[in-house]
């Protein structure tokens, strides 16, 4: 308990998917539920045909000069990806804010440092252990949540990511990223968060994902230290999303 609040403390679909078995509540390990929604690859994409791009070079290429959708006018900078692009995780969130625009790199100000802070917690780190994306490459006005026709804008870049990074597991940070990659229309984070997914089609099969709170909204929450707040539900995640690591 008391790392749980040392790790936080700083200044500054549907039904079936969610709902967790009787089993699990008997057993140490989280349930693996079959996605029953669409998942990115399924719609409106036939398993037959391709990824867009050959290569993550050549989708990060396009990324920068792109101008799918209307975010390419209000940019500083593309924000592509960070972490290593051989990871066994990949951690995709919702989209650019402020510091992500001006910097180029998704999750750099303060909830972007507590995510750092929550993966080093558990020995991993974006130089060695992970790769970091949006769903969205461009900061949306006032970092409000992408619209879907700007989600499926950037649909093809981040499938490429997917593809070439090839991660053994997804994590989704908040409801945002949960819908681009599940296809759900409402997503209930709370309910959803700490449960492990097996992906369907084409490009999720045979991946383990796991929907987690955005830390954003952890640090609205860092006053609350209770062991079921939500920085001690994340700790409990952290922990299985290292198990799972460790037995790749």
């Amino acid at each position: 308990m008391e790392s749980q609040l040392n790790l936080f403390t700083q200044k500054e679909n549907e039904k079936n998917v969610i709902a967790r078995s009787e089993a699990t509540k008997q057993s140490p390990d989280v349930t693996r539920n079959k996605i029953a929604s669409s998942a990115l690859s399924e719609s409106p994409r036939n398993d037959s045909e391709t990824i867009k791009y050959k290569s993550l070079s050549e989708a990060k290429a396009a990324a920068m000069k792109c101008t799918n959708c209307e975010l390419c006018k209000g940019r500083t900078n593309v924000v592509f990806s960070d972490g290593i692009e051989t990871a066994k995780i990949m951690i995709i969130g919702e989209g650019p804010g402020e510091n992500e625009d001006l910097q180029g790199l998704p999750f750099v100000g303060r909830a972007g440092q507590l995510l750092d802070k929550i993966f080093t917690s558990v020995n991993l780190n974006r130089k060695e252990h992970l790769y970091i994306c949006n769903i969205v490459k461009c900061r949306p006005p006032d970092n409000r949540a992408p619209l879907p026709e700007e989600a499926d804008a950037c649909r093809d870049y981040l499938e490429a990511q997917i593809q070439y990074v090839n991660p053994k597991i997804i994590i989704l940070a908040g409801a945002t990223a949960v819908k681009g990659i599940l296809k759900m229309r409402e997503v209930k984070i709370t309910k959803m968060r700490g449960q492990w997914i097996d992906g369907t089609g084409s490009l999720l099969e045979g991946r383990k994902l796991m929907p987690i709170f955005h830390p954003s909204y952890l640090l609205r929450h860092e006053w609350n230290k209770a062991p079921d707040s939500p920085k001690g539900l994340m700790w409990k995640d952290i922990q299985e999303i290292k198990r799972v690591f460790d037995n790749l």
